[in-house]
């Protein structure tokens, strides 16, 4: 894992503990399993968070289709919602419904920044405190 993404996963850990979530980086996330592990696990006891990190100094994120498809595997087993939190840097954390990803011709993912700041949600969204209003 690149060093930016290790940051960027201890960031969004600290922010889920301050916002009362227990959370934790995955040990193995990353390849060092073959288990389908999300990169950040966190819960309060009323909602579940599983979420791959991506982070970027450019405009989009390629994502593999094994990393979406783990993701599913682990969140419908432990009852999580899963999400692609993406951090485009210097800019606010977006996180995507798997349902909004685009696909790629190759069947992968890929998230630019025009799909996270008008599909994705802020931090405030995914751990229940505020809903925003989407114009569509």
């Amino acid at each position: 894992m690149s060093k930016t993404g290790s940051v960027e996963e201890r960031d969004l850990v600290n922010k889920l503990w301050d916002a009362g979530y227990a959370a934790m980086r995955a040990p193995a996330s990353g390849g060092a399993t073959k288990r389908p592990l999300p990169d950040v696990l966190a819960g309060n006891g009323k909602r579940y968070l599983a979420i791959e990190v991506k982070s970027t100094r450019q405009d989009h994120i390629y994502i593999d289709n094994e990393k979406i498809t783990n993701l599913i595997k682990f969140s419908e087993i432990f009852g999580a919602t899963p999400y692609v939190g993406a951090k485009f840097i210097r800019k606010p954390w977006r996180f995507i419904k798997l349902e909004d990803l685009h696909v790629t011709r190759s069947e992968n993912y890929r998230v630019n920044t025009d799909l996270a700041f008008s599909k994705g949600l802020d931090f405030e969204e995914i751990i229940g405190e505020s809903t925003q209003t989407k114009l569509i």
